[in-house]
């Protein structure tokens, strides 16, 4: 089962400027997040940002926020982005059954929204160097759990390859060239 542009949709989970200090390898957590909502942009891939109760957490990272627009930042109180009436809207509108999922925290709202995507019959690949938890072995412990439930672990360069599907065009070229920070 190889990721498909036209049917995938990224789902950024929770990448807020009071969780991120505390989390594990939080700036290579963060610059895979941005690149792949670069390849996003670039691949005609929707996005759709979480946000966990942001007024104890924070807005999403200014370095997020820049590739978004400010109608896919949506705010949740639920762990799972799925148990929030208005983003399994959101996710259904798009009409695009593969789910890529990143963010933080692996073991608590990414796990919990994976599960519930799963429920749900999306396909879901989850970006292992773009999630990340306060410790490193709770985003294992969450990260086995998600692939014995069903979802996919893969890396950023897998999900960007996939959606190009071929090299020889200008999106390779730019991506390829380094063109993305």
């Amino acid at each position: 089962m190889l990721l498909n542009a036209g049917q995938s949709q990224l789902l950024v989970i929770d990448l807020q400027t009071k969780l991120a200090p505390a989390i594990d390898l939080t700036d290579e957590v963060e610059r895979a997040a941005i690149w792949l909502l670069q390849v996003a942009g670039l691949c005609q891939v929707p996005v759709l940002a979480t946000e966990h109760y942001p007024k104890g957490l924070g807005h999403s990272l200014p370095s997020v926020l820049e590739w978004l627009t400010p109608d896919a930042v949506l705010e949740k109180i639920h762990f799972s982005a799925c148990r929030e009436a208005h983003i399994q809207q959101r996710l259904a509108e798009s009409g695009r059954r593969q789910v890529v999922v990143i963010g933080t925290e692996t073991h608590v709202c990414v796990l919990q929204t994976v599960m519930d995507l799963l429920t749900a019959g999306y396909q879901v690949f989850v970006v292992t160097d773009a999630v990340g938890s306060r410790t490193a072995e709770n985003k294992q412990l969450g990260l086995n759990r998600m692939q014995q439930a069903g979802a996919v672990l893969v890396s950023r360069e897998m999900v960007a390859f996939e959606w190009l599907e071929r090299a020889g065009t200008e999106l390779f070229r730019q991506i390829s060239k380094g063109w993305i920070r």
